[in-house]
């Protein structure tokens, strides 16, 4: 419990920092999820061509944060979830999954950070939101809060062709080696967002480059591999009523790996991917509804598979000894369809279907799944 005797300190510095002329709740504000997930998957096949037994599992996540505003430019947050500490990708937790006959949970800091705003700049500094502009988790999962210094600016520019242009960048350490920055596991990211046609198309191209990241994550890896991906995404809004939209991003990994002898040769060309999806409608407030379709092509090094996420199959470094995802080098399609019950709770159904591009053994994996989720904000 001593990792979060800082917050209760940061707490209490907010208070005390508060006149008794003013209020404290104009200055802390608190936010929380709660998440209830049914989840059944089958036909996973293993590269020896044996399957994983299916299953249903009933899994659920709690997050609860808080925000203080110490002035109109500087805020500080932190954030609290369920989840394994090993697992990044993945905070749910399963009911009654290996916590000693109804034990206490595994819970840990997601967010921790100062944030600075100064007309058309912000940035933060800790653990926080991935900085970037993204429309789905296929690259960068969610769940995984990165480290580091980010920085974002925006303007609007009064010009017809385009109505507002921003630049977002940032330094993210992966792993530090207590060495020079330059030893450590890290990534840099820089991307320009772009708004067209009274807001109907926006388009965010970016470049990613990734440092000595090893090849199984947790301390495990064998040998280290650098990314350089450029990315080119954007969404078109055909419609307003009905609210229907297009979504795709291009991914080209520039590292060539051509005599990287570490990686087998049937994957060192493996560095594009695809994603494309058509949805219609939102979930804004209550009686909202939204359906999508999704097809995606990645393949194995068009991402880094342990920073993605881990929804679309049952595939993970669990061998190797690390709990995460392995989610690149498949094909696949995910149909969702959401409702919004209330303004503040939410139903979502999500089918996965996949399989793999170049097999690991003799077969290649297959997987499909589906998750039911009950999402209560409060």
């Amino acid at each position: 419990m001593s990792k979060y005797i800082w917050i209760l300190l940061f707490l209490c510095i907010g208070q005390s920092g508060v006149s008794q002329n003013d209020t404290l709740p104009k200055k802390l504000t608190f936010t929380g999820d709660f998440r209830f997930r049914v989840e059944p998957d089958w036909d996973s096949r293993k590269p020896d061509g044996t399957f994983r037994d299916s299953r249903t599992r009933l899994r659920y996540r709690l997050r609860f944060g808080a925000n203080y505003d110490f002035n109109d430019w500087l805020q500080m947050g932190v954030r609290l979830r369920t989840g394994l500490p090993g697992k990044q990708q993945d905070p749910q937790l399963t009911l009654g999954d290996g916590f000693n006959e109804g034990g206490t949970l595994p819970i840990g800091l997601e967010k921790a950070f100062a944030q600075f705003k100064f007309d058309w700049f912000q940035g933060w500094i800790g653990k926080n939101t991935f900085p970037f502009e993204k429309q789905n988790e296929l690259f960068w999962s969610d769940n995984v809060y990165p480290d580091g210094i980010a920085a974002q600016g925006s303007w609007s520019t009064g010009l017809s062709w385009v109505e507002s242009i921003g630049i977002n960048t940032g330094h993210f350490i992966i792993a530090s080696n207590n060495g020079p920055l330059e030893d450590d596991a890290y990534f840099q990211g820089v991307q320009l967002v772009s708004s067209h046609a009274n807001k109907r198309i926006t388009l965010f191209p970016g470049f990613y480059y990734f440092n000595s990241l090893p090849d199984i994550p947790d301390g495990n890896g064998t040998f280290t591999i650098d990314y350089n991906i450029l990315h080119l995404g954007g969404r078109f809004e055909i419609f307003e009523k009905p609210k229907i939209g297009v979504e795709v991003d291009w991914y080209q990994n520039l590292e060539d790996y051509s005599k990287n002898n570490s990686i087998a040769t049937q994957l060192r060309d493996q560095r594009q991917g695809l994603v494309a999806s058509v949805r219609m409608g939102k979930l804004k407030k209550k009686g909202d509804w939204k359906a999508r379709i999704t097809y995606i092509n990645l393949e194995r090094f068009a991402a880094v598979d342990y920073l993605a996420q881990n929804d679309w199959a049952r595939w993970d470094y669990s061998s190797q000894g690390s709990l995460d995802g392995r989610l690149t080098n498949y094909k696949g399609l995910e149909l969702m369809l959401g409702y919004m019950v209330t303004d503040n709770i939410k139903v979502n159904s999500r089918f996965f279907t996949v399989e793999q591009l170049i097999p690991y053994g003799p077969f290649t994996e297959t997987g499909q799944r589906i998750r039911f989720d009950v999402d209560i904000g409060f």
